[in-house]
């Protein structure tokens, strides 16, 4: 398949959802389920892409330093430091976890 035929194949799928989106009624949208839903999609989502992104390289399954680094930002959030603590604190507990590894 083209490259170019599958970016229009995805232009055009992406329009479709788009328009199929808008023209779901303003009753449904209001329910307090799909409200909810709404909501917690986006963060299911950041959830799936930042565990992907931190436990695999390529198709297989590697964890390594970078769990160390999540793990430790994900405590600073439990203690409700700072956004820039917390990305400090991930990166240099990942930083020392491949120091030590190496």
């Amino acid at each position: 398949m083209s490259v170019w035929i599958a970016i229009g194949v995805t232009t055009v799928g992406c329009y479709l959802v788009k328009l199929l989106g808008l023209s779901v009624p303003a009753g449904v949208l209001e329910r307090p389920a799909v409200k909810r839903l709404a909501a917690l999609v986006p963060i299911a989502l950041l959830a799936a892409l930042t565990a992907q992104q931190t436990l695999s390289e390529g198709t297989a399954l590697v964890p390594d330093a970078r769990v160390a680094g999540v793990g430790a930002a994900a405590v600073a959030l439990l203690l409700r430091a700072p956004f820039l603590v917390v990305v400090g604190v991930a990166v240099l507990v990942t930083a020392g976890a491949r120091a030590l590894g190496a």
